[in-house]
């Protein structure tokens, strides 16, 4: 009887700990954010293709206001948690309120374009049935509302 519950505790553990190891390529490299997978289970403003493609964050503020607004709009997604943010970048983690899958979205500021790069990927699964895309433009509404962009 104990192994079965032990068991049963080990499942249920690894079927509600879907986080996934944070990955390597995150971050700004030769002012980018890292390219999406072939995978559907992300998007990126600086994607080409439309499988992967989003709107950049055209700011419609000052800088700085534009930036504020930014960090203080993904700190009231839900579920959501800033684990690094710089003067032009941060990283948030994104989890999902059933079986915990962790989403890692980044923000790029380019204030020369008074713009903000957006890339929101899944870390697990192939398909995420449109959750990075809605995250993304569940945030541009936010923005659009508080007018920090258009």
């Amino acid at each position: 009887m104990l192994i079965r519950f032990l068991v049963l505790i080990t499942l249920m553990i690894t079927l509600f700990s879907c986080t996934g190891s944070r990955p390597k390529n995150l971050g700004v490299v030769n002012a980018h954010l890292a390219p999406c997978p072939a995978s559907p289970n992300c998007v990126s403003s600086e994607a080409a293709d439309a499988t992967h493609s989003v709107l950049p964050f055209n700011l419609t503020v000052p800088i700085q206001e534009g930036w504020e607004g930014m960090l203080l709009s993904v700190s009231e997604l839900p579920r959501t948690t800033i684990v690094t943010q710089t003067d032009n970048y941060l990283h948030a983690e994104c989890q999902s309120a059933l079986f915990g899958f962790v989403d890692d979205l980044e923000l790029h500021l380019k204030a020369a374009n008074a713009v903000i790069d957006v890339r929101s990927a899944s870390r697990l699964g192939y398909s995420d049935l449109g959750v990075n895309r809605r995250r993304v433009e569940d945030l541009r509404s936010q923005l659009i509302k508080r007018g920090i962009v258009r």
